[in-house]
């Protein structure tokens, strides 16, 4: 295995943010069992090592192409721009407004007449919008311009606040229940 292959030529996939997910699993699986550390349990000290590091980065790569998120950050990063940290200011009026909302609407759950219910309807609401986000994404890579590829960067920010939305109404949900 090439240490210098960028995540999508390893798994044999072509660079662009629309991945076969059952292409990528399967290939996955079979450079597990190719490169599994368990396989090299009687090979040399270097021999072994060399098998974690590339296990190792290839579960990285798994897990970075397997998300829409991961992956958009993981395309930006190729084409050298800079992702900025989860903390970034998103300058999107509109999206921040409707974050506050989705925030506060969060908040009240818990004195909803029918808190579980109520959360559902919340996540579900979440969930589209972050269904909305990808195909944005997706539209935006394609177009793969100078301007497309400043949304995708804005698109990815907007995505990194909706998965710590979705994370805390899974925290909220577990409570509930």
């Amino acid at each position: 295995m090439n240490f210098s292959q960028n995540y999508f030529e390893l798994f044999g996939l072509s660079e662009g943010f629309e991945v076969d997910l059952k292409a990528l699993s399967s290939r996955y699986q079979a450079l597990q069992k190719t490169l599994h550390p368990d396989r090299f349990v009687n090979a040399s000290e270097r021999e072994r090592r060399i098998s974690l590091q590339q296990a190792a980065q290839v579960n990285s790569a798994f897990q970075a192409l397997k998300d829409p998120l991961a992956r958009a950050r993981y395309l930006l990063e190729l084409k050298g721009l800079s992702v900025g940290d989860e903390q970034t200011t998103i300058r999107d009026i509109e999206f921040l407004e409707q974050q506050i909302e989705l925030r506060e609407e969060l908040a009240d759950i818990r004195d909803a007449s029918d808190p579980l219910a109520s959360l559902m309807g919340f996540m579900s609401q979440v969930e589209q919008t972050v269904k909305d986000c990808v195909n944005k994404l997706k539209k935006n890579f394609a177009a793969a311009d100078t301007a497309a590829l400043e949304q995708c960067q804005m698109i990815v920010h907007q995505l990194q606040f909706l998965y710590r939305l979705r994370q805390e109404a899974e925290t909220l949900e577990e409570e509930l229940l």
